[in-house]
């Protein structure tokens, strides 16, 4: 009986990990597979959502900067379920606030598409708060500015760079 709840233990902490640290970017490297492979994504959409998530990754490390917070991990002495230890302050999440970015910019394009993405955004939220290295706080605030950021940024002509 111990075996099997190591072995659960184990995958579920595998999953974690998947979720907390490789989805985001597997979320990126859609984008590129719906741009290039199936069309439904316009390079504007990319440029938009790539703008997006580097303003969002922007904004989470320059609050860290300034209002330095101790992660989960640091309290807790768990050890974080991530594929590297994050020196960082833990407000606000940069992870969430790029998922969400992503998110909120491909569903205005594309519905379908978007709610799954936002769907990842949100497990990525949730398994970095499992990974121990962030409060639930950390993951509202970091969904709240990728939102943010992708709604105040969608109005911006991005097919004008792909004209010069």
């Amino acid at each position: 009986m111990h075996s099997h709840r190591s072995i659960l233990s184990i995958s579920l902490n595998c999953m974690i990990t998947f979720l907390a640290s490789i989805l985001i970017w597997l979320m990126a490297f859609g984008l590129i597979v719906l741009w290039v492979i199936d069309g439904k994504i316009k390079k504007e959409t990319v440029i938009h959502a790539v703008f997006s998530c580097l303003l969002a990754y922007g904004v989470t490390e320059l609050i860290k900067t300034f209002f330095p917070t101790l992660r989960p991990f640091q309290f807790d002495g768990a050890l974080p379920l991530t594929l590297t230890v994050p020196t960082d302050g833990a407000f606000p999440s940069s992870h969430t606030a790029i998922g969400f970015a992503l998110a909120t910019t491909i569903i205005k394009h594309d519905k379908k598409v978007g709610v799954l993405y936002i769907i990842m955004a949100g497990f990525v939220g949730v398994a970095r708060i499992m990974a121990h290295v962030h409060y639930p706080i950390d993951i509202i605030a970091g969904a709240v500015i990728g939102v943010v950021i992708s709604r105040l940024t969608s109005s911006k002509h991005f097919a004008r760079l792909l004209n010069r």
